[in-house]
């Protein structure tokens, strides 16, 4: 009987012990969870905040930006720093994020050292990219609103990123090219010098006054209002053709006006060719048959796009015989 007691007061102690265990054990749990769910609660108000503040700190930096002479015109400097400001205050709120959840952020400092090398092999794209819009905006070879060629791809500049180049083309097509292939090839700024030249070749007959026609091109070219009288148009002979001689026409203009105006001169200069009396010819091929046949001239016949790709038009032209 005394044996049976104690085994029963024995069960009844370990039930207790095992009770109170158990209510250690989920009072733990529920002090764990509460101080995750205040943390998760903080953890959103600092993600929220960190929003707000990088909103607030872009602004601010444009404002203060565009204060100062030197950055107040310039789009591209005000994007870019603009950009790194918010990128910074990302990275600040990320950290105060794992930090408040309880992860040791000289931990995660210390393993990225450790694999720096690693991740830099395994990122040195996207960094040469990185580092090449920062040589890009301190050599400064275009800005917002320029008018670029790079690798034969031509667009106006409407954004520098941190990674890409940004550029829409004359159909309104978006260009994006990566910084490093844009500081690895070679920039044509269409747009940067204030003026620019425009450049047409006519052609006129072997038989007509050089001189006279020379005269009616530079007339055309000094009566078009955007051409600029300083440096004066000039005209030349410069090519002597198969079937025709070649004249050169060269009118500077500003930038803005080139396009409109290459295609006025261009118009306006066959039409006073035209005017004047003076040939325009075809060119002509002679071809030799075989045998005792006699010779037989071919005229090759010259379309529309040949004669505009020859004075300086871009149009692909094909050729056609009759």
């Amino acid at each position: 009987m005394t044996s049976l007691q104690t085994s029963l007061n024995d069960v009844v102690v370990a039930g207790q012990r095992a009770v109170s265990i158990d209510a250690a054990v989920l009072a733990k749990i529920t002090d764990l969870a509460g101080d995750l769910a205040v943390n998760l609660t903080i953890a959103l108000f600092i993600l929220a905040a960190t929003v707000v503040a990088s909103k607030w700190a872009a602004r601010l930096t444009r404002r203060m930006l565009s204060r100062l002479s030197a950055f107040r015109h310039d789009t591209t400097v005000l994007s870019f720093v603009v950009q790194v400001v918010r990128v910074v205050v990302y990275a600040i709120g990320f950290i105060a994020i794992l930090q408040r959840l309880g992860v040791q952020t000289t931990s995660i400092i210390a393993v990225l050292g450790a694999a720096s090398l690693a991740v830099g092999l395994a990122l040195q794209g996207t960094l040469s990219n990185v580092a090449a819009g920062v040589l890009l905006l301190v050599l400064r070879p275009y800005k917002v609103g320029d008018v670029i060629d790079v690798g034969g791809v031509a667009g106006s500049v409407q954004r520098l990123d941190l990674f890409t180049t940004q550029m829409s083309n004359a159909n309104n097509h978006k260009i994006v090219v990566p910084n490093s292939k844009v500081l690895g090839d070679v920039i044509l700024n269409l747009s940067g010098q204030k003026t620019r030249r425009v450049e047409i070749n006519f052609t006129v007959g072997y038989g007509e006054d050089l001189n006279a026609a020379r005269g009616v091109l530079a007339a055309v070219a000094e009566s078009h209002e955007k051409v600029l009288p300083d440096p004066a148009p000039w005209t030349g002979v410069t090519g002597l053709l198969d079937s025709a001689v070649q004249i050169t026409l060269h009118a500077w203009v500003n930038s803005e006006d080139w396009w409109q105006t290459q295609a006025d001169l261009m118009q306006g200069g066959k039409e006073a060719i035209d005017a004047a009396g003076i040939e325009i010819p075809f060119p002509h091929q002679v071809a030799v048959p075989y045998g005792d046949e006699d010779v037989m001239p071919v005229v090759t016949v010259r379309t529309v796009e040949q004669k505009q790709a020859q004075r300086g038009d871009e149009v692909p032209a094909d050729e056609g015989e009759g």
